[in-house]
């Protein structure tokens, strides 16, 4: 049965002291507010709360303790005299919650602000740099343990991962791919039309295919549609203590949920870029065959006679380094994620960026390496 709720005020080492009696719920506290009001003006800022004879106590209590002593002890926490099971946290939580937002900071503006805020970007890129590249040498060192100690590897997982995030990646694949080859083709037979030379558009589209355009569009629809899954995944088992509790267990992490994907992403996005490859290739076949009447068998005769076999390889020698990246970056941003959704939602964005932009950027480095090599 509830006890009344009740208190007494009183004067302990020149400190006033609300001692609380009774259980202090949401049923119990209605008759005491008017009393609390006027308690409260008796207060002062070592004022403390006594809880030693507190019963039962709710959250509509202890907001209703916190707010009277609110106007003397202001954001600090509250001065708690005795035990009790939960006082200390009711109060606490209640003093969090009726703080009300914090005030906006106040930076400097103007110039100084301006290059302030520079700074902090670039030194966010340099510590999100660091973290990669230590992220990137962890699961090498995992990768070649495993390839050490074969039987720890998770053949499950990989499969599982290549089926999801490779096998079912293909038929937007090799779509997005045909109507690139169809375009590239298209322009190709229009402008070099113009200078009598649309007969070359077949090693136009089979150049720009074979050695950017298939690799490049299937790393892209990878860092969309597979990183953001990954980095998904990974983090909702982050913020559900998921891998807490797979670490005391003696499941490494990174040996269940990294290396997976990574393996799976390797073996997967070479077969995926080939695909792209050829979905591109007929692409342009129609578009020539249509525009310029060239046969299909004429088509591949001027391919296999004009483009050299080093164009494929250069396309395809860039997919294992795309995949790496790409599943690097999505499991360590999974990782990454806090315990609330607004880092989830954050880390899947970064995650698709990042990616997006080490494409871009590794492509462009390939490119100058091939050309200065003279593939």
């Amino acid at each position: 049965m509830a006890r009344a709720a009740a208190f007494d005020l009183v004067e302990r080492d020149r400190a006033p002291v609300l001692a609380l009696r009774g259980d202090w719920t949401i049923d119990t506290i209605a008759a005491l507010e008017a009393d609390l009001r006027v308690i409260g003006e008796k207060l002062s800022v070592n004022a403390v709360v006594d809880v030693a004879d507190l019963g039962r106590l709710d959250v509509a209590g202890a907001y209703l303790i916190e707010r009277t002593m609110r106007a003397f002890v202001g954001g600090a926490a509250i001065q708690v005299r005795g035990e009790h099971v939960n006082a200390a946290r009711l109060l606490e939580a209640a003093r969090k919650a009726g703080a009300g937002p914090a005030p906006e900071p106040a930076g400097p503006r103007g110039l100084s602000g301006f290059f302030e805020q520079v700074g902090r970007a670039v030194d966010g890129v340099v510590q999100e740099t660091l973290e990669t590249v230590s992220f990137l040498g962890e699961t090498l060192s995992v990768l070649a343990g495993l390839a050490l100690r074969p039987a720890r590897i998770r053949w499950v997982s990989v499969v599982h991962v290549m089926e999801i995030a490779g096998l079912n990646a293909l038929p937007i694949v090799m779509m997005l791919s045909f109507f690139i080859g169809l375009v590239v083709a298209y322009l190709g037979a229009r402008i070099l039309g113009d200078f009598g030379a649309s007969v070359f558009t077949i090693e136009l589209v089979a150049f720009s295919m074979l050695r950017e355009f298939a690799v490049v569009i299937t790393a892209v629809l990878l860092a969309g549609r597979t990183n953001s899954a990954f980095t998904a995944e990974i983090g909702a088992m982050k913020m559900r203590q998921e891998i807490d509790a797979m670490q005391v267990i003696g499941i490494k992490p990174m040996e269940a949920l990294v290396a997976p994907r990574v393996m799976a992403m390797v073996v997967m996005t070479p077969i995926l870029t080939f695909a792209a490859m050829m979905a591109g290739l007929f692409g342009g076949l129609l578009v020539v065959w249509g525009q310029l009447g060239v046969s299909p068998a004429m088509y591949f005769t001027r391919i296999s006679d004009a483009v050299p076999e080093q164009h494929f390889w250069v396309g395809m020698a860039k997919a294992p380094v795309f995949a790496l990246t790409l599943a690097v970056i999505a499991c360590k941003q999974g990782l990454s994620v806090g315990g609330d959704v607004a880092s989830l939602g954050k880390r899947v964005t970064t995650s698709v960026v990042q990616s997006i932009f080490m494409i871009i950027l590794l492509d462009a480095i390939f490119a100058l390496w091939f050309l200065e090599m003279d593939w």
